[in-house]
């Protein structure tokens, strides 16, 4: 299906409204109230919640609001109606719109016949909130991070209670797309929704992660807010996208800047998009002024992409006559300065080091405003991601083993031992799996598909005692 206005989204979702009702699903016909009345009233006080802290609220969002909902609110009914949902005892921001329960029923229990949306109504209907917060922050005189943050944090719980009864998007493409405004200004490739919307889909399905991903989502409204400012001729604010991965190793650093890379470019932020991982033995050199030169390679061939440096912090070690870290810094921050639009630099490492390393300059403080932390995985998040690499490789494990592997992972994370890798953990735990499991499995004689492919407790129990010794 091709992409959709919001215009056409919100008439989908009255269409959906009117079939819920004649249908009486979940008894809806007993709110005393029309689905789509309320459907309407509810994205109404959602666009009413972005508004800022300072409650000015414009004649062009009281506008918005009538022309794609069919409401009139004064400015004054506006400003109550914000107060209420603002207010310390209000629940808005916590708790399900009621039009969204009647969608969910819906899909959940396959209660519309020959649907057109194939089960994904409430899914179209959390997009056209999206949507909908997108146009209304595009159009006040200074929407700020605070605002894209708070739409940000209302649209993931919706998204949550969709995971909650299994009814959001698990195919690869969506239905139905919102048309997201191009900038005209924009020297770099036209935006490409249906891919970001696959990133972004790929990185909900990480295994944990959970911060992470509601620092990225607020990442991209904010982008596709400012550009369609851009597209209206606005003001658009000075978005610092440089950031700082901090956290233990194995956590997912590098493979998010790799979905980040792709992001930018799908946005629009970049031309290419390209990632180029280094660390500091791709950065210094042991002779004065061929780090500057080595340095400035790197940085040419991350022009118009993403710039990943892990374990920057190395960068500032010793700071001697013959250490020339500061050298590749200098480099870098001149390269930020001088290709603002071009270059997007990710620096990462251990919590504490990145810390130090950042606080270390006043340059690398200036430019680096934006961190994100990767805590570490909990044993069910390991096992997790265990099954996900048997997964690929076509194995599985019994019941009993999984038990095995849990308790392994409970004491591997309850010990912090200083060797602990988090995801890399479960990869080498996996390997050593198959490699007890070839030998024991070699012995069978001619063993059938679940043999070959079923982990047992025994081929774990090895490695689980060597971790305890």
């Amino acid at each position: 299906m091709s992409e959709k206005t919001l215009k056409e989204m919100i008439a989908i979702c009255d269409e959906v409204c009117n079939t819920i009702s004649r249908l009486n699903v979940g008894a809806v016909l007993c709110l005393g109230t029309p689905l789509r009345t309320l459907l309407h009233k509810e994205l109404a006080e959602f666009a009413i919640y972005l508004e800022d802290t300072d409650g000015v609220i414009t004649a062009e969002e009281q506008e918005l609001i009538r022309e794609n909902l069919k409401l009139s609110f004064s400015i004054n009914e506006m400003r109550t109606i914000r107060a209420q949902l603002s207010a310390e005892n209000s629940s808005f921001g916590t708790t399900r719109p009621k039009a969204l329960k009647y969608f969910i029923l819906a899909d959940a229990g396959k209660k519309i016949p020959n649907d057109p949306y194939m089960g994904q109504n409430a899914q179209i209907l959390v997009d056209t909130y999206k949507a909908f917060g997108q146009l209304i922050l595009s159009s006040q005189p200074s929407a700020d991070e605070k605002q894209v943050a708070r739409m940000s944090q209302y649209t993931q719980m919706l998204e949550m209670f969709l995971k909650e009864y299994g009814v959001f998007y698990t195919n690869q493409f969506k239905l139905v797309r919102t048309k997201q405004a191009a900038s005209p200004k924009s020297n770099v490739n036209i935006q490409n929704t249906e891919d970001v919307e696959k990133i972004l889909e790929e990185l909900n399905g990480l295994v944990g992660l959970d911060s992470v991903k509601s620092d990225i989502a607020s990442l991209v409204d904010l982008i596709r807010v400012q550009k369609m400012r851009e597209a209206k001729g606005m003001k658009s604010a000075d978005i610092s996208k440089h950031m700082v991965f901090f956290g233990n190793p194995g956590t997912g650093k590098t493979t998010v800047a790799r979905m980040l890379s792709k992001i930018y470019r799908g946005l629009g932020v970049l031309a290419n998009g390209q990632l180029v991982e280094v660390d500091r033995g791709g950065l210094v050199c042991g002779y004065v002024g061929q780090t500057a030169i080595k340095t400035q390679e790197v940085i040419d061939k991350s022009i118009d992409g993403v710039l990943f440096i892990d374990e920057a912090y190395t960068l500032n070690v010793g700071k001697g006559d013959n250490d020339f870290g500061q050298e590749a810094v200098d480099t870098l921050l001149k390269a930020m300065e001088d290709n603002r639009d071009r270059l997007i630099v990710i620096v990462a490492g251990y919590t504490g080091p990145m810390e130090q390393f950042i606080d270390s300059n006043p340059g690398l403080k200036s430019r680096f405003n934006k961190y994100i932390k990767f805590d570490d995985y909990t044993p069910a998040e390991l096992v997790k991601i265990l099954e996900g690499m048997c997964k690929s490789k076509d194995y599985t494990m019994s019941p009993e083993a999984r038990e095995v592997a849990m308790q392994y992972f409970v004491k591997r994370v309850e010990s912090k031992a200083a060797d602990f890798a988090n995801a890399r953990e479960a990869r080498n735990f996996l390997e050593k799996a198959i490699t007890n499991h070839a030998t024991r499995v070699v012995k069978v004689k001619e063993p059938n598909k679940e043999t070959l492919s079923t982990l047992m407790p025994e081929d774990l129990e090895t490695i689980t005692a060597a971790s305890i010794c």
